[in-house]
């Protein structure tokens, strides 16, 4: 799974926070990931929903936003 760069940003306004303030909560190579656009685990999208007290849903690509990057 891939996180949404635009969700990601709004639902991180929406809380008056930056990616950076994740980093006692996530690995740096899983912050990078998330900047640069890569591959998630499952597991790592979901503990991401839960730091940000919201749905995956939210902050995933679509997938046909995923489908026009192949």
């Amino acid at each position: 799974m891939r996180i949404s760069k635009n969700k990601l940003d709004l639902v991180l306004a929406r809380r008056c926070m930056a990616l950076t303030d994740l980093r006692p909560h996530l690995a740096p190579n899983t912050l990078v990931k998330i900047k640069n656009g890569d591959e998630l685990r499952t597991k790592t999208v979901g503990r991401l929903a839960q730091l940000l007290e919201c749905d995956p849903a939210d902050i995933i690509q679509d997938a046909t936003a995923m489908a026009d990057n192949v």
